[in-house]
């Protein structure tokens, strides 16, 4: 083999391993993204939990005070009979 030969295969042995390596940038990249995608994806469903919990909350109290609201009305229609 000459030299001419093994610097080829030298120079695609260094394409391969260059090929490699920004593959395996890439994967990294993406495995990091993925990470943080979860993360912010936990984050939003616990906020989301919370809003509808605080939801439910306030229209417990909308109603609450719907009632007493009625209630004073129909005192009132009471008091004017």
């Amino acid at each position: 083999m000459d030299s001419l030969e093994q610097a080829a295969k030298d120079l695609e042995r260094l394409e391969q391993q260059l090929t490699a390596l920004l593959l395996e940038q890439q994967l990294t990249a993406l495995l990091e993204q993925t990470r943080k995608l979860r993360e912010e994806n936990a984050s939003l469903q616990a906020r989301q939990e919370s809003l509808v919990a605080e939801r439910a909350q306030l229209v417990a109290k909308n109603e609450e005070a719907r009632s007493k609201v009625e209630a004073m009305i129909n005192r009132l229609k009471a008091l004017e009979h």
